[in-house]
């Protein structure tokens, strides 16, 4: 058997009766990784993760199939906004600018792949002209929160040896904070340029966009001497595709659909944490405090 089969949950919905009809369309036994959270089959053909999909539709629980070879990756590179946080940074900046309809309707369409990156990020930017600056503070402390399994994520393959970056297009204001709480060892965003106090409208050039954090993904590994098939990238929208297709694991966290239809795996109903166990990472190796 050259490929794992791995079911995921949220913490303790991984159900008997789902995992039993997964046996039934492997004809295998569960290896279990985490009682009632997560478990694997080995098996042959990774094609045969679309009649285990189909087999549990309503049962909400993540099937994907990962090589056997460098499962246990190297190199975690995560986007945040709606990946490792809850939220779109820029759309709650918004909300205090009063103008969080029109900024986030930009947001879901770049995201979506349906306009370019970096010309949406300078139309949103321009609409927060004039903005206190004191309010990205405001935003961080009442809507920024890691979303779950994320620390576990970072801290466990931190202490395994793995490095780990946190890559966005979003602000360096947030990343920097983003990346203390879950345990990053670095991190690059966009940062936004401040005059007397306000927001001036602008964003530094050149802008972290698509191909930006490919090319970090690709210097990180060469930095650390590692093979490309040993890194995991994660994120949910089309500025993440190049490094999610690139990646030797590329993950769609609840992602959109150009990303989770193109992505070697994909998390909708899973925390954070899911990636590990697509790793062979067992319940009792998680890092959890």
């Amino acid at each position: 058997m050259n490929h794992t089969l791995v079911l995921t949950a949220a913490l303790g919905e991984l159900h008997d009766d789902a995992v039993t009809v997964a046996a039934k369309v492997l004809d295998g036994t569960p290896h279990w990784l985490s009682p009632g959270t997560a478990c694997d089959f080995p098996v042959i053909e990774p094609a045969v993760v679309a009649s285990v999909r189909t087999a549990l539709a309503g049962h909400n629980v993540d099937a994907n199939v990962v090589p056997n070879t460098y499962r246990r990756k190297r190199l975690l590179i995560a986007d945040m906004d709606s990946t490792i946080i809850g939220c779109e940074c820029i759309d709650e900046i918004a909300d205090y600018a009063g103008v969080k309809p029109q900024i986030a309707a930009i947001t879901e369409r770049a995201m979506r792949g349906e306009i370019p990156f970096e010309s949406a990020l300078r139309e949103r930017v321009a609409l927060l002209k004039g903005l206190p600056e004191k309010t990205l503070a405001r935003v961080y402390a009442e809507r920024v929160r890691l979303n779950d399994g994320a620390r576990i994520l970072v801290r466990t393959m931190s202490e395994a040896g793995a490095k780990t970056a946190l890559v966005s297009g979003g602000f360096t204001f947030f990343t920097s904070r983003v990346a203390d709480a879950a345990g990053f060892a670095t991190n690059k965003a966009n940062e936004l340029d401040i005059e007397d106090g306000k927001l001036s409208g602008t964003v530094r050039e050149p802008i972290l966009g698509r191909e930006a954090k490919l090319r970090s993904l690709v210097a990180l590994a060469h930095e650390g001497g590692i093979d490309i098939k040993e890194t995991l990238a994660i994120g949910d929208g089309a500025n993440d595709l190049g490094m999610i297709t690139a990646a030797g694991l590329g993950i769609a966290y609840r992602a959109k659909p150009v990303v989770a239809e193109v992505a070697h795996a994909r998390l909708d109903h899973s925390d954070l944490s899911a990636a590990l166990y697509l790793q062979g990472y067992r319940e009792t190796e998680l890092v959890l405090d």
